[in-house]
């Protein structure tokens, strides 16, 4: 094998992986836009949103759930799902800090 030819055939080859990258990065791109779609259908008028949680054990969870402008701290075992605490809509939302303190 010549010289030009092997610079021709790797060529060719680059171009093909060039390609089939752009062709799985663009296909990724719709694959993440489509499931991502319930996601944002659910901050314009679903009754639930989820805030943030805990692990508090291996199993074990708190959540802060929003529903219907209520904010919910519902605690999760895997027995169980608990109500520890409620804000209705009207009271301002509870501290979301990173701190330990909550301030």
């Amino acid at each position: 094998m010549n010289a030009g030819a092997f610079v021709g055939t790797l060529v060719a080859v680059v171009a093909a992986l060039a390609l089939m990258l752009g062709a799985a990065f663009l296909l990724l791109r719709l694959a993440r836009r489509w499931t991502d779609r319930p996601a944002r259908a659910a901050d314009h008028g679903q009754p639930i949103r989820f805030l943030r949680a805990m692990a508090v054990g291996q199993r074990e969870r708190i959540a802060l759930v929003e529903v219907r402008g209520d904010i919910l701290l519902i605690g999760v075992t895997s027995g169980a799902v608990s109500l520890l605490a409620r804000w209705p809509a009207a009271t301002a939302a509870p501290a979301c800090a990173d701190t330990p303190d909550g301030a």
